[in-house]
């Protein structure tokens, strides 16, 4: 990780009664953004990366967390992220360990109407919201999209540029458009791991 820690994240969120645990870090300045009708909760550890020189794969943006309209994001401990946009109306868990990579997008709703009557009519309201799941230690490659309703189990890994729409088991690699599941993986003792590599990472 290239860079230097900004505080400013930290008082962001305490202006917005955003809670988040020890030792979360944050380079560069991500748009941070709850409503008073929803809530967002980051754990111990959390990493969010917004600077284009902290994470070299070349990130679009500055991280994106935005929960409105009843939406509710929660963050598990050592969640890390670069350049990602992660938007609720409804719910999105993310568990511990989960890495995301450069520029993924995750939504648990349409943004607008599906139906093309409806749209016309009323464009910003009537979108369909489905809750968001995604387990721990899972690896979400470079500009994935995760679609609203999907869930994904533990240990998995999401290919780089996948899109995501529906529920996959844990141990599993993901990829395409539509993401299928591609490959088994040996669960062996990830959960474990994944904490050591956590610990080391958070030392750093």
């Amino acid at each position: 990780m290239v860079g230097i820690k900004n505080p400013i994240p930290k008082l962001m969120m305490k202006v917005q009664g955003i809670k988040y645990g020890r030792k979360c870090a944050f380079y560069g300045i991500p748009l941070i953004i709850c409503t008073k009708d929803a809530s967002m909760t980051l754990g111990d550890g959390v990493v969010c990366v917004s600077s284009f020189l902290s994470n070299l794969v070349g990130l679009y943006q500055r991280s994106i967390l935005l929960a409105r309209a009843g939406g509710e994001i929660t963050l598990g401990d050592d969640v890390r992220m670069s350049g990602v946009t992660i938007y609720s109306r409804e719910s999105i868990r993310i568990g511990k360990h989960t890495s995301i990579g450069g520029n993924v997008k995750i939504f648990d709703h349409d943004f607008h109407p599906i139906d093309p009557r409806e749209r016309l009519a009323h464009p910003n309201s009537g979108m369909k919201t489905k809750p968001v799941e995604i387990g721990e230690n899972v690896l979400i490659g470079a500009n994935a999209i995760i679609l609203k309703g999907s869930r994904i189990g533990s240990n998995s890994v999401v290919g780089a540029g996948a899109v995501v729409a529906g529920r996959f088991e844990g141990n599993c690699v993901i990829a395409g458009n539509p993401a299928r599941v591609i490959r088994k993986l040996d669960s062996g003792n990830c959960s474990v791991q994944a904490k050591v590599l956590a610990d080391e990472t958070v030392r750093e």
